[in-house]
């Protein structure tokens, strides 16, 4: 493994290698690297049990950390996903809240560890960010009313067909 310059942080109560391990199998380009553990004299929790979880997730470098239930995550953190298609946004979308997560709006999502996902189509955007300003906002009308993000909902908006 290569030395890191860098990782994102994510505070767990003690599910730190669970959540890990949920998204090393659910998103491409992930996976565990290291689980560093408790050293036995160590005061803050038994030994043996799971302190620090090293992994690459979606190809970037993040470090999950068991410390207790004093930090919950909230909306000022989230993970934003862009997806090539619907299947892949509806099977990340489904992975999420199947999980125990919840769906928020505007293509948001929590785990059930109250982490917050974009699971955000590349065609949303695009649409966005389309010249065609009343196009765009056309777009993003449609988008604030979705959960889930439609791809097929967006793209008719974006004409107009709506």
């Amino acid at each position: 493994m290569t030395k890191r310059k860098a990782a994102v942080f994510l505070w767990f109560d003690t599910e730190a290698e669970a959540a890990a391990e949920f998204y090393a199998a659910t998103f491409p380009d992930s996976h565990v690297d290291n689980v560093i553990c408790v050293p036995e004299g160590a005061p803050s929790a038994p030994a043996g049990t799971v302190q620090v979880v090293e992994m690459t997730l979606l190809g970037l470098p993040y470090a999950l950390l068991n410390a207790g239930p004093h930090v919950q995550p909230n909306d000022a953190y989230s993970l934003q996903i862009y997806t090539e298609d619907q299947a892949e946004t509806d099977r990340l979308w489904e992975a999420i809240v199947g999980n125990g997560g919840e769906p928020i709006m505007c293509g948001w999502c929590k785990d059930r560890w109250g982490y917050r996902w974009q699971i955000t189509p590349r065609v949303l955007m695009e649409a966005l960010s389309h010249p065609d300003r009343a196009a765009s906002a056309r777009a993003q009308a449609a988008m604030m009313e979705m959960q889930k993000i439609d791809i097929a909902g967006i793209e008719a908006a974006l004409q107009g067909k709506t």
